[in-house]
């Protein structure tokens, strides 16, 4: 840029007030950082869902179970190419404060179903052959410092006892939205110990053979179980991950509207920054108008301090918060995926390009618009 000499001057020459500046879009792009990563911690199901797979629970609600002879009626629906089933466990480790999530998984078909999740052939091998085995995500072995040996017992919450498994595995993702913080272990070990609910599970997952056929399959799969003791609700696993969503609020409309309000005051702040600025620089505008140097240039010149400023201090507040996120969640698990994608970061650092030129606009026009004759006689 042939007068970037002239436009960083102008920006070092009231240090502390450009410092501040850009501080406060560091401040306000890490903030929008940390909630596209609660937003995606809370929606990562739903963008990741298979388009292929559907989930089938129970008609009157997901905590009330299905019998475990639905598996072979669900395997005859035309249309479905496997099928697979998990029971959630709901259990506690060393005390109430640890709670993770624990399934139950039926393991002939559960590691077919979920390709994404990519498990060593050995340590499948030695959770198959292991009933009170289990595979544990990479997120949750490196927040309880786990290894594969480690014997770990857990307190049933909704099936009473103490529960000891033997780590036989760990599993990590293809993916880096998806949740690595599951513990699964054998349908079949807990069926035998539990003092109810026998030879049922918590739902079914179900995988078709042409995803353009969801629909029918859904029908027929509800029809066939109509009528029954226990009916059934099938949904794809999209529309099912986004049901959990809605169940715990509207995050969405939450979320705008902080992000709104932080970007708006930030707006506010370096559009009053900017006037300052300006109309300290108005006698120096003239000359520079005086000289030659058209309105043109004076409008452009100032558009370009502000958005330098967003810039630098926009990138700062992005990288910070991508730095923070590779530490892993600091909240002891209850965000399942603690990750910035690289499209909130591209959409963070153009929301502050988008907010340093409109904070410019006004300071620019009236730069620009400034008489030579009324500036300089002030001199």
């Amino acid at each position: 840029m042939k007068y970037r000499h002239l436009i960083l001057a102008n920006l070092r020459r009231r240090k502390v007030r450009t410092g501040l500046t850009v501080g406060s879009f560091a401040v306000a792009l890490f903030l929008f950082g940390l909630l596209a990563v609660v937003r995606g911690a809370f929606q990562g199901g739903v963008h990741v869902a298979g388009a292929d797979r559907l989930v089938v629970v129970n008609k009157v609600s997901i905590i009330q179970p299905l019998p475990l002879a639905y598996r072979d009626r669900l395997a005859r629906v035309p249309g479905v190419a496997l099928v697979t089933f998990a029971t959630w466990f709901g259990g506690v480790y060393q005390d109430e404060r640890h709670h993770l999530p624990q399934f139950a998984i039926d393991r002939e078909h559960y590691r077919q179903m979920f390709p994404e999740f990519i498990i060593p052939d050995d340590q499948w091998q030695a959770f198959l052959l292991d009933r009170e085995g289990c595979i544990v995500g990479e997120a949750l072995m490196e927040r309880f410092q786990w290894k594969v040996g480690d014997r770990i017992p857990l307190k049933g919450s909704i099936f009473p006892g103490t529960w000891e498994f033997n780590v036989r595995g760990t599993y990590r993702s293809s993916r880096p939205q998806d949740n690595t913080t599951q513990f699964w272990f054998h349908w079949d070990y807990l069926d035998e110990r539990r003092s109810f609910g026998k030879g049922s599970v918590g739902w079914y997952t179900v995988r078709i053979a042409d995803p353009d056929d969801a629909v029918r399959v859904i029908r027929a799969i509800d029809e066939a179980f109509a009528n029954s003791p226990w009916e059934t609700k099938t949904d794809t696993e999209k529309e099912f991950a986004a049901s959990w969503v809605k169940q715990m609020g509207n995050f969405e409309l939450l979320l705008l509207s902080v992000g709104g309000v932080v970007f708006f005051t930030l707006l506010l702040v370096t559009g009053n920054t900017m006037a300052i600025a300006v109309r300290e620089r108005m006698r120096e505008l003239a000359v520079l108008k005086a000289v030659g140097f058209s309105d043109g240039f004076v409008l452009v010149s100032i558009l370009a301090e502000t958005v330098l400023v967003a810039a630098v201090g926009g990138g700062v507040g992005l990288a910070v918060a991508k730095l923070f996120t590779l530490r892993g969640d600091p909240t002891g698990g209850l965000l399942p995926v603690f990750y910035l994608p690289s499209t909130a970061i591209v959409l963070g650092f153009s929301l502050a390009l988008a907010v340093g030129l409109l904070a410019g606009i006004l300071p620019a026009l009236s730069g620009m618009r400034v008489r030579v004759v009324d500036a300089l006689r002030k001199v």
